[in-house]
This record gives structure tokens, C-alpha cells and sequence, in this order.
């Protein structure tokens, strides 16, 4: 919690937030301590106390004053105030993760929106279920077992990836800020996750260090596939009712050249059988 408020105080300077930045060059970057306590109304040594980790357990109406204060989104605000929670030993606002396989339920819908590519994935991002689709598009994904696949350490690990993903770059800062929302409800597996790729991939460290958090939902990811060309696909994600699992489906509308692709994508499958 402390080093995530340090890292955002770090990066908003006052001019964003309507404080003259004085003469000559300032030696802190982004705001000051003693500037951030008194737009969110605490005291210096109060805030201080907390971002130096001496303060355990802040109370909401604080955290909400600094998440103002930082111009922190709405999923960065949740992540600040499950940490707190974290820090101080309150019982976390979600459940857990659930460890179970894929629910039957997103397990039909996996066949039921072919050929749209789709994938059932856990909160750190491993694919407890895919369509013939899905593996397909993700290039190589399925030379793994299924216990290492995990479309995170895909972007950062897979030498397939960085060609696959049209812009790489921005796929994987996504990949890193989802996995810091998973830090508070699936704190072991995200630990291990971490481990691994920051061990593997100065990249992948560095953007982490960045604490940069929000959900993956809608939006657009752009692709240079082996087998069917350049495409650009639409994605949803879906949750399950418990929140522990999601689906996420890259489609396309009917009649265009995009969701043609997706069908000589499906004709690429193992289990395609006669076009």
C-alpha cells in the first residue's frame, strides 16, 4: 500500500491538481507529501506515517480523500482500498479465487459462440478452458500443457507473442495492470505468477513496479496471425456469477471480412472436419 501511493504521488504533478510548482526546479517529482495530505485534508505526519508503511489501517474515508487527490480511476481506488485491507488483516472485499476447473456452463458457451476464438480464464489469467478457436489464435499456445497456459505469461514468454500482437506494447501493460487487481483475491497464485516473470522478463518487471491497475472489459486487439493475416477482432469479457471466472471472446459481426477469418481459422482446427 505504502510503496503504491508513492509510486502515484510520484506521478501527478501539481499543476494537474491546481498548485503552482514555485520557482526554479523541484527535487521531488510529482507532488510532495506535505501538497497531497493537504488536498486530501490529513495531516503531513499522518500521511507520511502511512506511506512509510507505519500506519496499518487507515480508514475508508482517508483512502477515498488520497484516491481524489491522486486522480486514481475507480479500479485503481478498489485496488488501494483492498490493499489496505490486506495491510491491516480485514477480511478481503471479494471472495477468494476458487480453485475449480472451468463452470460447465462457460464451458458450453465456449462452443456455442465458435467460431468465435474464446477462452474460460481464472484471476490471474490461466486458461482453464479454451475452444479449438481460441488455441488456434493464440499461436502455439497449445504447444504448452494445459498447466502452464496463461495468456499473461504468453505475452511476456511465447516467442510467438510479440509477432502475434499487432501492438504488443499496450497488450502487455493491460496484462500487468489486470494482474494487480488479482494481488488481493488470489494473493498466492498471483505471487508465484510474479515471481516467475519478473525473473524471466525485465519488461514484465518493470511495468509492474509501475502500478498501474484496472479491469480488462471491452475493447479492440489487433492481430498479425500466421494462418489467416492481419486482423483486427472486437473482445468481451464475461464474468461468472461467483467472479472467480470469466470468458473472454474475440468476435467479429457476420459478413465481414473479419468474421471470414475467423472461419478459415475454425478450418484450421484439428477438429474442423470437412469444410
Amino acid at each position: 500500500m505504502a510503496e503504491f501511493l508513492k509510486i502515484r504521488r510520484g506521478r501527478i504533478g501539481p499543476a494537474e491538481v491546481g498548485l503552482p510548482t514555485g520557482p526554479g526546479a523541484r527535487r521531488t517529482p510529482g507532488l510532495r507529501r506535505e501538497e497531497l495530505a493537504a488536498l486530501a485534508g490529513v495531516s503531513v505526519d499522518y500521511y507520511t506515517r502511512i506511506e512509510q508503511g507505519r500506519e496499518t489501517a487507515p480508514s475508508d474515508a482517508v483512502l477515498s480523500a488520497l484516491a481524489r487527490a491522486l486522480r486514481l480511476t475507480a479500479d485503481e481506488h478498489a485496488h488501494l482500498l483492498g490493499l489496505a485491507d490486506q495491510v491491516s488483516g480485514r477480511a478481503p472485499r471479494r471472495r477468494p479465487a476458487d480453485p475449480r476447473p472451468a463452470d460447465p456452463g462457460l464451458r458450453l458457451l465456449l462452443e456455442s459462440v465458435r467460431p468465435s476464438p474464446a477462452y474460460v480464464l481464472d484471476e490471474v489469467n490461466d486458461v482453464l478452458a479454451a475452444n479449438p478457436e481460441g488455441l488456434a489464435l493464440l499461436a502455439g499456445l497449445s504447444d504448452w500443457p494445459p498447466s502452464r497456459r496463461n495468456t499473461i505469461r504468453y505475452t511476456f514468454l511465447h516467442s510467438a507473442a510479440r509477432t502475434l500482437f499487432a501492438d504488443w506494447d499496450r497488450v502487455a501493460r493491460n496484462s500487468v495492470a489486470h494482474l494487480h487487481t488479482a494481488e488481493l483475491t488470489a494473493p498466492a497464485q498471483t505471487a508465484a505468477l510474479i515471481a516467475e516473470l519478473s525473473a524471466a522478463s525485465s519488461e514484465f518487471a518493470a511495468l509492474w513496479r509501475r502500478h498501474e491497475v484496472w479491469v480488462k472489459r471491452a475493447g479492440e486487439t489487433a492481430f498479425r496471425h500466421p494462418a489467416i493475416g492481419p486482423i483486427t477482432l472486437a473482445n468481451e469479457v464475461l464474468s461468472s456469477a461467483g467472479g472467480s471466472q470469466r470468458i473472454l471472446i474475440y468476435q467479429a459481426p457476420p459478413g465481414t471480412a473479419e468474421h471470414d477469418a475467423l472461419i478459415l481459422l475454425a478450418m484450421t482446427t484439428e477438429d474442423a472436419g470437412t469444410p
